[in-house]
């Protein structure tokens, strides 16, 4: 069994009658969220050598959040289908039931930084990452009386229309701004600097994948995983793969001319804003690859919303920050968020 299915068994066998029997009107929510790779349904035989077992998420008022933590401590039984329900966490080893329980909007706040709903600012979406979403977003929910956590989920599924074209003209922007140089570098003898800029533009790529199916970017460990069941993989994927196993910078720059090709297709395939003709062309008189300046013009003048429209072209802090320790704090996000004029 996977971790999620796992996980409402529990729910349905165990957790679930402790509450119906001594709760039985109080407003309720339970799925698998939070963090594991569970959450996303990749786990396997190697993910349950820590942080694995009997995980739940269950989501009441916030004024029941430590009765029923209490509850669950004294009620629980030992084990559950040779899973114990009391272990200890890489990052607290104290062993106690993992049975999360919050209020819902307190559980999406601790993941996003954020109080979701509909007073969200610009500022507020461009410090959210693709994790922090997912978190809240990816995981199953297999009861919710109330409807808050599914209103919430409804609410993060995706950014607004503006906000979504000018993270995407960001991501453009920055493949423009390098492109050019895996094969400067390369023709200067530079082979790891043309492959180092090569995995640069790759990421960047891949995330403008995600962008252009409106799914949520894992971090990185699943990036790729996740990237592979987008609709676009199949026409960029292998570019993307022999850009960065070419053994010449230009075995390298042509893979990620038709990667680029292929995502701009994608882009024109799915609605939005793109040139006529191709996403590059040569650079000056060089024999190398650039991106064509209209790429991203063509997303800024569809944006009708000042604000976006005032925003520099960095886009969001997951865009432009690689610091996994900034990234996983909401707080560090929402200051850089505010600081850069996002």
């Amino acid at each position: 069994m996977s971790g999620a299915e796992i996980a409402h068994a529990y729910w349905d066998d165990v957790v679930r009658p402790i509450l119906d029997r001594k709760l039985p009107d109080l407003p309720r929510a339970a799925g698998r969220l939070g963090t594991g790779s569970d959450v996303l349904g990749l786990d396997d035989d190697t993910s349950r050598d820590h942080d694995w077992g009997l995980r739940l998420t269950l989501l009441v008022p916030a004024d029941h959040v430590d009765e029923v933590d209490q509850l669950l401590a004294t009620a629980l039984p030992a084990s559950y289908q040779g899973w114990p329900t009391a272990f200890a966490f890489s990052q607290d080893p104290t062993v106690r039931h993992r049975v999360e329980v919050a209020a819902p909007a307190d559980f999406v706040r601790s993941r996003t930084g954020l109080d979701v709903g509909d007073t969200m600012t610009v500022t507020d979406w461009l410090s959210l990452t693709g994790q922090a979403a997912l978190e809240v977003t990816a995981g199953p929910v297999f009861e919710d009386t109330s409807g808050e956590i599914t209103a919430l989920r409804e609410h993060l599924a995706w950014y607004p229309h503006d906000v979504w074209l000018h993270v995407l003209a960001a991501d453009w922007t920055r493949v423009g701004q390098e492109l050019p140089f895996v094969g400067r570098t390369g023709q200067l003898g530079d082979d790891l600097g043309s492959r180092m800029i090569a995995a640069r533009l790759a990421t960047a790529l891949v995330r403008l994948g995600f962008l252009l199916e409106r799914r949520w970017p894992a971090y990185p460990k699943w990036a790729g995983t996740l990237f592979g069941r987008l609709p676009v993989a199949p026409s960029a994927g292998p570019h993307l793969a022999a850009a960065l196993a070419a053994a010449t910078w230009q075995e390298r720059d042509a893979a990620l001319r038709a990667a680029c090709e292929a995502l701009h297709d994608r882009q024109r395939a799915v609605g939005l804003p793109v040139l006529d003709g191709p996403a590059c062309e040569g650079f000056w008189d060089r024999p190398f690859t650039g991106l064509r300046d209209g790429v991203t013009g063509t997303l800024r003048a569809a944006i009708t919303d000042p604000e976006v429209l005032a925003l520099p072209h960095r886009g969001g802090v997951e865009q432009w920050v690689d610091d996994v320790g900034t990234l996983t704090d909401p707080g560090a996000r929402a200051r850089l968020a505010r600081a850069s004029g996002a």
